[in-house]
């Protein structure tokens, strides 16, 4: 997150979206020892991985790379990754089917922990099906981008930590917090493949920046 973020505060206003691709992967390259690249083009869980959506003003377009959401004029837009439903899926059986008190889950996800080979099989697709940033070559056509016209627009930016993104932040996180409240496990009508654990008020890293073009 550190290497993107300092890459954007540096990039040219002007650069495209393959040209940040291109660059914020050398970026991120430039972190791994070259006798490491053979192990980490086999084993891409062991990568320095990370999801963004930037907002280029210039060409009037939002770059989303990986997972995260965004809302356009009040209009949802996501890139989940593929399979992270049905992952997601399976693990919300697992729990129902289960014959532990789902109490428990919150303390030793058991569930979690059988789905993790098959998280880690999927990720060996990571940038050849779907699109991330981890030094390796980006597939653009897994890159989503939404082109503005010329007309005002209120945009909002976030990430995947916020399991109903709504036009105020507040509005977002009252509705994290419902989350919280009501299926800390995550396995009703939204599920994830982890829960709020114990004590955590939320159950993946969340951002959020809402403003006006």
């Amino acid at each position: 997150m550190q290497i993107i973020s300092n890459f954007i505060r540096k990039m040219p206003k002007c650069i495209s979206c393959h040209e940040f691709c291109v660059g914020v992967t050398k970026e991120i390259r430039k972190h791994y020892k070259k006798s490491d690249i053979p192990r980490l083009a086999e084993h891409p869980e062991e990568r320095l991985t990370a999801s963004a959506v930037v907002f280029s003003r210039l060409n009037r377009e939002i770059w989303m790379i990986g997972d995260c959401q965004c809302m356009v004029g009040g209009d949802f837009y996501d890139n989940p990754k593929p399979y992270e439903q049905e992952l997601a899926e399976q693990r919300a059986k697992i729990i129902k089917e289960g014959t532990l008190p789902k109490e428990q889950y919150l303390i030793n996800d058991t569930a979690r922990k059988q789905i993790i080979p098959h998280m880690l099989e999927t990720m060996k697709q990571q940038n050849i099906t779907y699109s991330v940033i981890d030094g390796f070559h980006i597939p653009e056509q897994y890159v989503r981008i939404i082109t503005l016209d010329f007309q005002p627009w209120e945009i909002i930016l976030a990430s995947d930590g916020y399991p109903y993104l709504c036009t105020t932040l507040q509005e977002s996180e009252e509705k994290l917090t419902w989350q919280r409240e009501n299926d800390p496990l995550n396995i009703g009508q939204f599920k994830a493949t982890k829960a709020f654990a114990k004590g955590n008020n939320s159950f993946d890293d969340r951002a959020y920046i809402r403003f006006k073009v």
